[in-house]
């Protein structure tokens, strides 16, 4: 079974997303291919953005930072609900398009999943910079991969088409936000769904097979 997702490095929903679905993956106990596809949440966001998490989020919902702390704490409580540390108060708000570059990249390898895992910790839970080059390829040899050619294929960005084309395929289902889980071409998840949910999909989807 293959189960395509997108999402972005970013999105707190994604990473309790992902841990719900592993889960289900889990008690589904059938082998499942996971292949993830790239989402931007904010395309036009800066790479270093002048302000916290907080201020971006204030400024781009229309509501006041005190507001945001209020969901940011229910969020966490979410997180923690999954095994996740959220740290909103060290997140460092930037683009992501480089981190789904290497994202890309690492497929090959088959070190695709293990990356994605890291660049969500890396970001919610140890506060680090996502969106620099130097972070993520370091974050590359954190799973295994060549740092000195991580940074060289993010300089050139000989991946940025792969990009794009995944966010081409997200408008064409119909995907207006993340995460979204489609599986065996058929199914459509969208949302962190809860574990029972994304199972019930899963056995269908197998029921169908």
């Amino acid at each position: 079974m293959k189960v395509d997702i997108w999402s972005d490095v970013q999105c707190p929903w994604c990473y309790i997303g992902k841990r719900k679905f592993e889960a289900a993956v889990a008690q589904f106990g059938k082998p499942v291919e996971v292949e993830y596809h790239s989402y931007l949440l904010n395309p036009e966001a800066l790479i270093d953005y002048p302000g916290t998490t907080a201020d971006y989020l204030s400024d781009k919902m229309g509501i006041s930072v005190e507001k945001v702390a209020s969901m940011h704490e229910r969020v966490t409580e979410i997180a923690a609900s999954v095994g996740l540390n959220y740290d909103f108060a060290n997140q460092i708000q930037t683009n992501t398009t480089k981190a789904h570059e290497l994202l890309h990249w690492a497929k090959q390898f088959g070190k695709q999943a293990e990356l994605k895992e890291r660049l969500m910790a890396a970001h919610f839970e140890e506060g680090l910079h996502v969106g620099r080059l130097e972070v993520l390829a370091q974050l590359a040899a954190d799973v295994g991969l060549d740092r000195g050619t991580a940074l060289e294929v993010l300089e050139s960005g000989e991946y940025s088409q792969d990009v794009t084309a995944d966010i081409a395929q997200a408008s064409a289902y119909g995907i207006t936000g993340v995460p979204f889980f489609v599986i065996d071409g058929k199914f459509g998840l969208s949302g962190a769904q809860e574990t029972t949910t994304s199972l019930e999909i899963l056995e269908k989807a197998a029921s169908e097979l």
